[in-house]
């Protein structure tokens, strides 16, 4: 593939480094900057990477033929802005990363939820396939991290945000898989319709369409009720739902059903994802923090919906109603801890549902006050429906976060 002789990365978290060290590595003189000054940035800088860390001058566009942009950074900010108005061609990561790799087989996978349970089950269904495969994408392992590091016969399977969605020009998955569209991110979209057509651009040259059933679209059909080869290991109805896509995904390239029921039966799920994280004095703590939107949480809600439950709500906002989630909440919660910058519309909410809670405020305190009210046979639920950057990096700092809480209950 043809590369530009300069390009500009914008936005130094995981994908955005591996972007830098993958044009470095092919020759490619490389600018980096992101807006936090306080970013490490030794280790590209051996690699040649020209760093700006607290910087988003123009006239670091001067010469550059590319900007490579990382997921987190909107489009509408200065230095985006400014490549757009130069007429400098903009790539997420995922774009940069699929041209490097298009010599391998694609499979894409995007939707509100269920986008990292969904790959990682794939990826075990391909291993027990005995097909090399990568995992890679929005949560995780960049995709540009995997450059000329895979055998020629690895297929790759890859979880794509709208963030990631917005930039792509060329990405062609063999096979395309869309779980569903909800509200989510409201905060950086400019309306529910641009984030549904952001996610509906993994569609654009695809091969095969994987979609959900009585959606409206072309493609193979899934749903919660298929039949499927084996019963999946993971709880909730939701992660039937993505046993089904990834059924379906995985027998559109050819993967027989002994192994996907292999991977079905022995895939244990992922961090952060109703991932049960210890049970003590019969109290069971159950870290759920990937759940950062109101249909997450209800799913992970109502997985558990049979049991008492000690619920844990909040963090930051993004421009969600809290009315339909407060209102779905089972009879069977017996308390609820609001933390966080969402703490206030969380309340009006409950309060018009005539549900009561505690303003907690911190993560200890809420773990602190629901383990002192559980009792054996009760479940303590972190599904936050909201983002974590109010007082966490992100949802796995919050999540490791609500871990480190719990050990020391013991």
């Amino acid at each position: 593939m043809k590369l530009p002789r300069r390009a500009l990365v914008v936005g130094l978290a995981r994908s955005g480094e591996a972007a830098a060290f993958a044009l470095a590595r092919r020759d490619v003189e490389v600018v980096a900057a992101d807006r936090d000054p306080g970013i490490h940035a030794g280790r590209l800088a051996e690699a040649g990477v020209e760093v700006h860390a607290g910087s988003e001058d123009e006239r670091l566009l001067d010469g550059v033929e590319l900007l490579v942009k990382s997921p987190g950074v909107p489009g509408e900010s200065p230095l985006p802005a400014s490549a757009r108005a130069r007429g400098i061609p903009i790539w997420s990561e995922v774009e940069l990363g699929y041209r490097l790799l298009q010599a391998h087989p694609f499979v894409g996978v995007t939707g509100t939820n269920g986008k990292t349970t969904t790959v990682e089950l794939l990826g075990a269904i391909f291993r027990a396939a005995g097909r090399p495969v990568a995992v890679a994408g929005n949560v995780g392992r960049p995709l540009t991290a995997f450059d000329g590091m895979l055998p020629p016969e690895a297929w790759v399977v890859c979880e794509l945000s709208s963030f990631q969605l917005e930039d792509v020009h060329e990405l062609a998955c063999d096979v395309a898989v869309l779980l569903n569209i909800e509200p989510d991110h409201l905060d950086r979209h400019a309306s529910f319709e641009a984030y549904r057509d952001a996610k509906l651009r993994i569609f654009e040259r695809s091969r095969v369409r994987v979609v959900p059933r009585g959606f409206g679209l072309d493609g193979i059909e899934f749903s919660t009720d298929d039949a499927l080869p084996a019963e999946p290991l993971i709880r909730g109805a939701h992660n039937r739902e993505n046993a089904a896509a990834a059924t379906a995904a995985a027998r559109a390239v050819g993967i027989g059903d002994d192994a996907i029921a292999d991977g079905l039966r022995t895939f244990p799920g992922v961090e952060h994802r109703l991932e049960l994280v210890a049970e003590i004095d019969g109290v069971r703590y159950v870290n759920d923090s990937k759940a950062t939107n109101t249909a997450a949480a209800r799913r992970g809600i109502a997985a558990y919906a049979g049991e008492p439950l000690h619920l844990i709500l909040g963090g930051s906002l993004k421009g969600e109603p809290f009315d339909e989630l407060a209102a779905s909440l089972p009879h069977t919660v017996r308390s609820i801890d609001l933390i966080g910058e969402a703490t206030d519309e969380l309340a009006v909410s409950l309060d018009r549902s005539g549900r009561t809670y505690r303003r907690s405020g911190e993560l200890a305190t809420a773990v602190a006050r629901a383990a002192a009210n559980a009792q054996p046979g009760h479940v303590v639920l972190l599904s936050p429906a909201c983002a974590s950057y109010d007082q966490f990096r992100n949802f796995e700092e919050r999540g490791d976060t609500f871990r480190r809480l719990v050990e020391t209950l013991r």
